[in-house]
């Protein structure tokens, strides 16, 4: 069965990110799916920050609520993509994925993209497995 999962104080179909056809998580089972997630605070709707760094740390923010909401935390990521609209950035993204994301670190890509909107530089897409972050080697 999957049921939607949405931020803190959503219901799913609020869709605080944008009208687009999808839900910001599914929850399968054990495993969460969750869609991209840009730098738009949901609360405010707004983006958050200017450069790939406070972009990329509002992005891990907005995925750890999602995580939150189902009951998981960023130790339960096991798949990471990244999309930067400046690969040249890598370097300052990598710095705050590094110090926001626990290892072990979750198995992970990063690819080069152009964004619907040019003030939004990074988007990331994840997957996370319940109690992932618990267990023999973690």
């Amino acid at each position: 069965m999957k049921t939607p999962i949405s931020y803190a104080g959503f219901k799913p179909e609020d869709r605080p990110m944008g009208p687009a056809p999808l839900s910001s998580a599914i929850l399968v089972g054990d495993t969460l799916y969750l869609s991209g997630q840009v730098a738009i605070d949901p609360h405010t709707r707004e983006i958050v920050g200017s450069d790939v760094g406070t972009q990329s740390r509002q992005v891990i923010m907005n995925m750890e609520a999602l995580l939150t909401s189902a009951g998981m935390t960023l130790a339960d990521l096991v798949k990471v993509t990244i999309f930067l609209t400046d690969l040249g950035q890598f370097s300052a993204m990598n710095a705050v994925y590094g110090e926001m994301i626990p290892a072990p670190y979750p198995a992970r890509s990063t690819v080069g993209i152009t964004l619907n909107n040019e003030r939004l530089l990074v988007e990331m897409e994840a997957v996370a497995v319940r109690s992932a972050g618990v267990g023999a080697g973690a």
